[in-house]
């Protein structure tokens, strides 16, 4: 039982870093657009993104019961011993938390969701075997929903956009497109970062749970998190948001950059509309795809936006790549448990400390912080490029067209003018000349008229 204990302690310990390394790791997807936009300042955007995200760890625990009595079935591995499921909960955690590092190193949004989800099952696969796994909720709670998700929330994002460009035709002249809506974001992001808190954090509390449930510190009927359960992965997720995520948010600011505030606005409004309804269902999404998907949609909607496929092809490939390659990760850690027990359980200590300050160390020789993050963007994150001089819209067309027949017909008339001027001017000249010619002709005949009169 002592040794059980200590294992929940390191499972809780090891569950609220993976809530830390969620939070810096998914800070950019509500807050990288209003930070390249300029509507928010970095600190202050982080910091807002922060508070949002400790207030939506309050607000639902769906996602939670999804995790501590859904996909893994406790009940066929516990029966195999206490001890061997908090090992492999612990065994699943480390591979989660290596690839969410990984990820955040290389600057790559992948999805801190699928990582854990991966971890945990690859774990299971290795300790309990395919019983330990219910495919069934795996596939209605996770996969389907990381499939349908994007694409919902792509569609939102493509009509609004087309919505808003609509109602705001009027506006098309302003140089800086629809400046107006970067107030918009700030609501709008703000949304996002709470959304991202009923649902991310809800997580990690399921895993804590699922730890209780497991030695006996609370009732397997009941899987709702304890209120201290709530409170310390609410702190956590909020502490890494505003401590983290500089690398995040640098990949995806170039391409959030030459999104327009408008498109922003409408991206981040069908973010949060997903994941909040997501939330209330308990399906567990990655908060990634969602607003990438929203971005896509976006960009679709906007005339003169391009959407770069190559690109969010590599990031798709990135998304299949997270739950199996964390499954490994935490299928790798699981032999160890299953080979050498509570040895095995301490040497996955070691080497995930080891594996953490090493990747940390090696981020500090090119630290990201507030002051470069937007200096210098990496181009892998453009989901969305527009051109610098975008075509015009049919209204704008029409308003070109309309200055330019004006202008022709003001160039004709003036034209007409400047010719019949120079007529006259001609006219005139060649009547001076006539008059002049006949003044000479007069002045003569007087001449040869006194000439003649001398002579006689």
């Amino acid at each position: 039982m002592e040794t059980a204990a200590l294992i929940v302690v390191l499972v809780i310990a090891l569950a609220l870093f993976f809530d830390f390394t969620n939070g810096f790791h998914d800070t950019a997807n509500a807050m990288a657009t209003p930070i390249a936009t300029g509507a928010l300042k970095p600190k202050t955007a982080v910091l807002l993104a922060a508070v949002l995200n400790l207030v939506g760890a309050f607000l639902s625990t769906e996602v939670s019961k999804t995790i501590s009595g859904g996909i893994i079935r406790e009940d066929a591995i516990i029966s195999a011993g206490a001890d061997l499921f908090l090992s492999l909960i612990f065994a699943g955690l480390i591979g989660a938390i290596t690839w969410n590092m990984l990820t955040w190193l290389l600057g790559l949004p992948s999805s801190s969701s699928h990582a854990l989800f991966g971890g945990l099952i690859g774990a299971t696969l290795v300790g309990a075997g395919l019983g330990g796994i219910d495919f069934g909720m795996v596939l209605s709670k996770i996969v389907l929903p990381a499939l349908i998700a994007p694409v919902t929330a792509g569609l939102i994002a493509f009509a609004a956009t087309k919505i808003a460009y609509s109602v705001t035709r009027r506006y098309d002249g302003k140089p800086d497109g629809r400046d107006g809506f970067r107030w918009g974001q700030i609501f709008t992001s703000s949304l996002v970062a709470l959304a991202h808190g009923t649902n991310d954090a809800q997580k990690t509390m399921g895993v804590i749970t699922l730890a209780l449930i497991t030695i006996g510190w609370q009732s397997g009927v009941h899987h709702e998190p304890q209120l201290w359960v709530i409170v310390a992965c609410a702190f956590t997720i909020a502490l890494g948001t505003y401590l983290g995520g500089w690398r995040i948010i640098r990949t995806l600011g170039k391409g959030l950059t030459d999104v327009k505030p408008a498109q922003g606005f409408a991206a981040e409004s069908s973010t949060a509309a997903t994941i909040l309804a997501s939330s209330a269902l308990g399906f567990a999404l990655s908060t990634t795809q969602v607003a990438s998907g929203s971005v896509i949609g976006s960009g679709l909607g906007r005339r003169g936006s391009t959407v770069r496929w190559r690109t969010a092809g590599r990031i798709g490939i990135g998304w299949l790549l997270t739950l199996p390659a964390a499954g490994a990760v935490g299928a790798l850690a699981a032999l160890l448990v299953v080979w050498l027990g509570n040895w095995g359980v301490a040497i996955d200590a070691v080497i995930a400390l080891a594996i953490i300050l090493g990747l940390f160390m090696r981020s500090r020789r090119n630290a990201v912080t507030s002051a470069n993050a937007m200096s210098d963007v990496a181009e892998s994150g453009m989901a969305i490029e527009l051109p610098d001089t975008p075509p015009p819209t049919r209204r704008q067309q029409r308003i070109q067209q309309a200055k330019a027949e004006a202008k022709a017909r003001a160039e004709a008339r003036e034209k007409v003018k400047a010719q019949a001027k120079k007529d006259a001017q001609a006219k005139a000249k060649k009547k001076a000349q006539a008059k002049a010619s006949a003044k000479v002709d007069s002045s003569s005949k007087n001449t040869d008229a006194i000439r003649n009169g001398d002579s006689e």
